[in-house]
């Protein structure tokens, strides 16, 4: 990940990219990097969960992402903060059972020293 001074949509754009590159593809440690340690995020059923849970579902197997497609509708920067909202088509298995569907996700972003990070966010199906 880019080292950066300050915040611009491009550069939340790129994260935007190598974020969905990396749930894809479950790399572990690019999602390491950048979800913050605090991270919480709530999923369409309700429940939040943390960085340990989303890396350790990837790590073994449990969540595995066929393929997944965003759209970004916003950006607002806020300081060194950004709010981003997209939609996300996705499918793939969660527990060994399929899913498929269209989602809303807010996701804040946060610049930690000279990296971004994501703090917080949810999904909906719509």
């Amino acid at each position: 990940m880019n080292l950066i001074e300050t915040l611009s949509a491009e550069h939340i754009t790129e994260s935007e990219k190598l974020l969905l590159e990396a749930m894809k593809s479950s790399d572990v440690e690019i999602l390491d990097e950048i979800l913050h340690e605090d991270l919480l995020f709530v999923i369409p059923n309700g429940q939040t969960i943390t960085k340990q849970m989303d890396l350790d579902s990837h790590r073994s197997g449990s969540m595995i992402i066929n393929q997944i497609a965003s759209t970004l509708e916003t950006i607002n920067i806020i300081e060194d903060s950004a709010v981003v909202t997209l939609l996300v088509k996705t499918e793939g298995l969660m527990l060994g059972k399929s899913f498929e569907g269209e989602f809303r996700y807010i996701r804040v972003w946060k610049l930690c020293g000279k990296k971004l990070k994501v703090i917080a966010g949810s999904c909906t199906p719509i």
